[in-house]
């Protein structure tokens, strides 16, 4: 397993490594569905022999049971023989079953008969028809219907070929998948399952806690506090070193600003004087 699924310890924001983990994921699940199938196999094949073997014992049963049933024949001849040749014993107990054999084919063939064509021909080809003009509308060729005709001929020639270029690919994505994921047995593929398995679960672990937006959003949150406590600090700063600066100035112009009181007052005067000058002017 690679090391940064193994724990992290690192704090902040674990965001950026979800795209790594998905892909990891996404690696990991082709792998793991090709050895659950593998497994899947190796259980039907070990299943598959043990029904084998009960099926052998079943034969040997069913044998047995012909036995038994050549036994009772033999027994009813015996017992015909008793009045009768033995040879004409079992020539009537063997027309008696060839009476039996030849009424139950009778019947066997009429019902066949009777039940003969067994796929509704006439049924399927109106099927056939109706999705022909559903897909094609009035452009359908309903030649394509006669397996005889030279169009439904053509179209199956074209079906064999695309199913044998389809089967031909099929091969060959089977040998390339073959190839990257050899046979192995079935103790190695129980192996590679779970060890797979602990592997996917640290990652989706991980992907939980890269995914929960809570610890994101309380990681910006605290870095924005710290930044707006800087912020604040400077500012802090920045104030009391203006504060200074002003005192400085205002203890170097305190002097000059006593002389200029008297000249400031007459401004102002004047200028509230030529303000009601106008708008006693706009108001006749």
């Amino acid at each position: 397993m690679s090391g940064r699924h193994t724990g992290r310890t690192s704090q902040g924001l674990r965001i950026t490594a979800l795209p790594g983990t998905l892909k990891l994921l996404f690696r990991l699940a082709p792998r793991q569905l090709n050895d659950e199938i593998a497994f899947a196999k190796a259980e039907l094949k070990r299943k598959g022999i043990q029904v084998g073997v009960a099926a052998a014992f079943l034969a040997v049963a069913l044998v047995f049971v012909a036995f038994l049933v050549v036994g009772l024949i033999v027994a009813a001849i015996m017992g015909l023989a008793t009045i009768m040749p033995a040879w004409l014993a079992a020539l009537l107990v063997c027309a008696l079953f060839l009476v039996i054999a030849l009424i139950g084919a009778l019947i066997g063939v009429r019902k066949l008969k009777k039940a003969m064509p067994l796929v509704p021909e006439e049924t399927i080809r109106g099927i056939k028809y109706d999705l022909g003009i559903a897909k094609e509308g009035s452009n359908f060729n309903a030649a394509l219907l006669d397996p005889a005709s030279p169009e439904a001929k053509a179209a199956k020639a074209a079906k064999d070929e695309a199913a044998a270029k389809a089967k031909v690919e099929k091969e060959a994505k089977a040998e390339a998948q073959k190839a990257e994921f050899p046979h192995a047995s079935e103790p190695e593929l129980h192996r590679r399952l779970e060890q797979r398995r602990r592997h996917i679960a640290e990652v989706r672990d991980e992907l939980d806690t890269e995914l929960d937006v809570k610890p994101q959003v309380n990681y910006l949150v605290g870095a924005a506090k710290e930044k707006l406590g800087e912020g604040k600090a400077m500012l802090e700063q920045g104030t009391n070193a203006a504060s200074r600066k002003f005192a400085a100035m205002s203890d170097s112009t305190e002097g000059a600003g006593v002389r200029w009181r008297p000249l400031a007052a007459l401004a102002a005067s004047a200028t509230i004087f030529v303000v009601l000058l106008r708008r006693l002017l706009r108001n006749p």
